[in-house]
């Protein structure tokens, strides 16, 4: 059995990657720039470059013609220099030539209107000429590299996304559909609540996926056309991968994952977990709106952290950071530059939280088109002395003293539970607020305590082990199956503590409502059955009385008729006066806690807080400090590797209880420690045996 310190090494390397997106295809014309790229990649101190991403024209002119030898020096070049490649295969970018002769690989949209060649990842994942055209591709990369010494990693495609209604897809869509429901139409009819508004289907051949001219209100059509979505571009990745596998076994596959921009959330389109069983390793594409004006620096940061620990916690193990941006991106409302310091603190959180890498988008800064204008670590003036390339140039000089961190993990014994199919049932939902679901940030609202406080957390799915933990909190999870149901029983009687709250439990996996109250079970292990849930204005509010506390309600407030339940809260306000609005409940050996309302943060800290003690959670290295400082850690077999990071503005004071080494300087530290605004610090202390 693995120890829980054991190393992974995701990549084929045992050193932090550092480098990005190479698009060296962009510049044949100009000998001199890629040479300078030479120069400049040693002067940054980076050491790792994803190759071919959207190279297709290039690697393939003319249908059967192909050009190699461009990439052929490319790698042999950066391999020189003792550099790596992640070699990207092309198929999120179609040349044109394809689309032409192969009208069929165009998407469809929902209105069913054929689209045009242009963008990128405009290809149905259905199409035969699509999947044959990618596999023959990418043997052939495979053939001609696979045995390169400076290949470490498969990059397949690019932030996989969107979807296709073409008569292809529509006819894998009813056969997804019969092999889901064993070929049984009344099944799916029953499943689909088919009597509503006279929407029982009578052959297999009248069901069409959602369409904004057609049907799109029978959820759990919805949510299964979603759930086809997913496992339709699962699938077309896999056979992506074919010759891959084939060939080059030994070298690790990733694809890269993503989070919403600006509420960084996980990203909605596909469900991710499934995902994730199909990938040697997690890499994501993180681009936080750092100094915006709608947020503090602490609070965005929480966020990222939150992303980070989802994205670690699908495969337990290391994750690669496959794009950031070194200064800014082009495609927020306003593109503010990092400040001085923000990037290496930023990049040094994504290693604390599980990273193996920090890369970029992009290297080297296009001269036109649409991300002309996006970060880079070369930029226009081709300059090694500009403030960003000596910040980049600075990270990488840190990470070349972390060798000892890559492939260490982090344990917990918190995980909060996030899942994909809920959040896209209760978005379908016409109830509660439209405005005001938001479950991804509830999700982040519970798991900001633990980050304020260094305890480390894992977030999981719930197809994801629940035993190892001593708290699962499972915020307003709306979709429960009865096999989720019975694993969070089974967790509880095992000891385990378990927080749920409002708006959790409320249909199954076919998004059907249960009948006669809240599920038996959830009845039965919280000890109170949710009788209704109020809906808020935003100018309404209530107030729930906690520990003598007052803590403001917002949203949403369910009324709870207790049955055995310890009544913790009660709300102050409105005809639920009196009423209980948080409980607790022992079951067998574990204890359950519920929260009805939508309550304010410093509820959040205090209710937490309370759990935090009792069960005895601590941060793996507890130091005082103030707000908006936060420490994480990386644990190796005999040492934890320590970062402090000042997420503020201000100087900020850390006193440190034992002596430590900082392992970029080299220094021992020890006692009272000033972090200047933006200031991370990396140090080891040791563990012993």
């Amino acid at each position: 059995m693995m120890s829980k310190h054991e190393k992974t090494y995701v990549a084929k390397a045992d050193f932090m990657l550092h480098g990005g997106d190479y698009n060296p295809d962009q510049w044949l014309d100009r000998p001199d720039i890629l040479s300078d790229d030479i120069k400049l990649m040693q002067l940054a101190h980076t050491n790792t470059f994803s190759v071919g991403i959207f190279a297709w024209s290039t690697l393939e002119p003319e249908e059967g013609v192909y050009n190699f030898e461009w990439l052929d020096n490319i790698i042999d070049n950066i391999y020189k220099i003792g550099g790596r490649i992640i070699l990207a295969t092309p198929s999120g970018a179609r040349p044109a030539w394809m689309s032409e002769k192969y009208p069929e690989v165009l998407r469809v949209n929902g209105s069913r209107v054929k689209q045009l060649h242009g963008g990128r990842h405009n290809h149905c994942f259905t199409s035969g000429v699509y999947r044959e055209k990618t596999q023959q591709m990418n043997r052939l990369l495979a053939e001609r590299y696979g045995n390169h010494p400076a290949l470490v990693m498969w990059h397949i495609s690019n932030e996989y996304g969107g979807e296709c209604h073409c008569d292809q897809c529509q006819e894998a869509f009813r056969t997804w559909l019969k092999d889901k429901y064993n070929n049984d139409l009344k099944a799916l009819n029953d499943s689909w609540w088919g009597p509503f508004w006279s929407h029982t289907f009578s052959d297999w051949s009248q069901i069409e996926s959602p369409s904004p001219i057609g049907e799109n209100a029978v959820h759990g059509l919805n949510l299964d056309w979603r759930r086809f979505v997913t496992d339709q571009t699962i699938d077309f990745y896999k056979n992506e991968i074919v010759p891959i596998r084939e060939i080059t076994p030994e070298i690790p596959i990733t694809t890269n994952f993503m989070a919403d921009t600006f509420d960084l959330i996980p990203f909605q389109s596909l469900d991710y977990s499934k995902f994730s069983k199909h990938l040697d390793v997690i890499s994501w594409d993180a681009y936080p709106a750092w100094h915006n004006d709608w947020e503090s620096t602490a609070n965005l940061a929480m966020k990222v952290a939150f992303i980070d620990d989802l994205y670690r916690s699908l495969k337990q193990q290391p994750f690669l950071l496959m794009e950031s941006t070194p200064s800014l991106v082009n495609w927020h409302e306003v593109n503010k530059a990092k400040r001085p310091g923000m990037h290496l603190l930023s990049s040094m959180q994504m290693i604390a939280h599980g990273s193996d890498s920090v890369m970029y988008f992009q290297w080297r800064k296009s001269r036109g088109s649409s991300e002309k204008f996006h970060g880079a670590v070369v930029d226009h003036d081709n300059s090694s002395e500009n403030r960003v390339f000596q910040e980049v140039a600075k990270v990488g000089q840190v990470l070349e003293k972390l060798p000892k961190v890559v492939g260490t993990n982090r344990p917990s014994d918190v995980a909060i539970l996030y899942d994909w199919e809920s959040n896209w049932a209760l978005n379908d939902a016409q109830g509660y607020g439209l405005e005001t679901k938001q479950y991804p940030q509830t999700l982040q609202e519970h798991y900001r305590p633990f980050w304020e406080k260094d305890i480390p957390v894992d977030v999981i799915t719930k197809e994801q082990d629940f035993s190892p933990y001593k708290l699962l909190v499972v915020p307003m999870l709306y979709l429960m199956s009865e096999e989720t149901i019975a694993r969070l029983k089974a967790f509880v009687a095992n000891g385990g503590r378990l927080v749920t709250t409002y708006i959790s439990g409320v249909v199954n996996e076919y998004d059907l409502t249960y009948l006669g109250g809240w599920h038996k079970d959830l009845q039965e292990i919280f000890g109170l059955n949710p009788l209704e849930t109020d809906t808020l204005y935003p100018k309404d509010e209530n107030y729930v009385t906690f520990n003598n506390q007052k803590y403001l309600v917002k949203d949403y407030a369910t009324i709870i008729d207790v049955n055995g339940a310890i009544t913790e809260g009660t709300y102050l306000q409105d005809f639920y006066k009196s009423k209980p609005a948080v409980t607790s409940h022992s079951h067998e050996k574990g204890k359950t806690y519920y929260i009805g309302a939508r309550l304010d943060e410093q509820f959040h800290r205090d209710f937490y807080s309370d759990l935090i003690s009792e069960l005895e959670l601590k941060a793996i290295f507890p130091v005082k400090h103030s707000p908006g400082v936060s420490i994480q850690v990386r644990q190796g077999e005999d040492a934890d590797y320590v970062f402090i990071m000042n997420f503020t503005e201000e100087q900020q004071v850390v006193v440190l209880d034992s002596e430590v080494t900082d392992m970029v300087t080299g220094e021992i530290l020890s006692g009272e420690m000033t972090l200047d605004q933006y200031e991370v610090r990396i140090v080891e202390k040791s563990r012993g045996n």
